[in-house]
């Protein structure tokens, strides 16, 4: 990709936000918004349309990770859309699902402080604008490591909800001990099915594998 690339950086501390700017401007990009939170950072792509989008993970309002959850929004509504998450934090429930979302290209995950000079972040920047992948290491071994142990890929709800079915509670009783309603139980169970591998076609009673993986882990 020749010219400039036009930016949109998303990330909470100023200091960060405020360095990465100027960082690519010197290289002769052009950050057409740079913004603080993930609602900002959604309206500014559907505002300027940019080459490729910068995002932390943790973001306001609750600083877990709102800005990757933008980020795979985005790519769901343009799977063209380059973004590069460039966070302290490997979060894994949610960076597998980035890293296939889209055409499983143009897209990045990088640890700030594996950052080793300048110019890498913004070749890795200009790689991911033109349609390539790049991803930290210690990324691809967090993820491995997660895909070894299915449990790993269960939210604290989730796991939780496990936890409850192994003790023997039906739906009712698992709604009634978090206070949450009987379709909000219903929900977890269906996605925690999901994410042990567990398909709906599957011959063998899913709910009691479910419990059986929970106590082997």
């Amino acid at each position: 990709m020749s010219g400039g690339l036009r930016v949109v950086i998303a990330e909470d501390g100023v200091i960060v936000r405020e360095g990465v700017a100027g960082m690519l401007r010197k290289f002769g990009h052009e950050v057409v918004a740079a913004v603080g939170d993930a609602d900002e950072l959604r309206v500014a792509v559907a505002e300027h349309k940019p080459d490729v989008v910068v995002t932390d993970v943790r973001m306001p309002p609750g600083f877990s990770d709102e800005g990757l959850q933008a980020a795979i929004a985005l790519r769901a509504e343009d799977p063209e859309l380059p973004v590069l998450v460039l966070s302290q934090y490997v979060e894994q429930t949610y960076a597998s699902e980035l890293l296939d979302s889209g055409p499983g290209a143009g897209v990045g995950y990088l640890l700030k402080e594996r950052i080793g000079e300048v110019t890498d972040f913004v070749e890795a920047l200009v790689a991911v604008a033109g349609g390539r992948t790049v991803v930290d290491p210690e990324v691809v071994r967090q993820l491995l490591n997660r895909r070894r142990d299915p449990l790993n890929r269960l939210t604290a709800r989730e796991r939780e909800v496990l936890g409850l079915m192994a003790e023997g509670r039906s739906n009712t009783g698992i709604a009634r001990g978090l206070r949450v309603s009987e379709a909000a139980v219903a929900k977890h169970i269906n996605s925690l099915l999901t994410k042990l591998d567990l398909p709906p076609d599957s011959d063998d009673h899913r709910r009691v594998r479910a419990v059986l993986a929970y106590l082997r882990g």
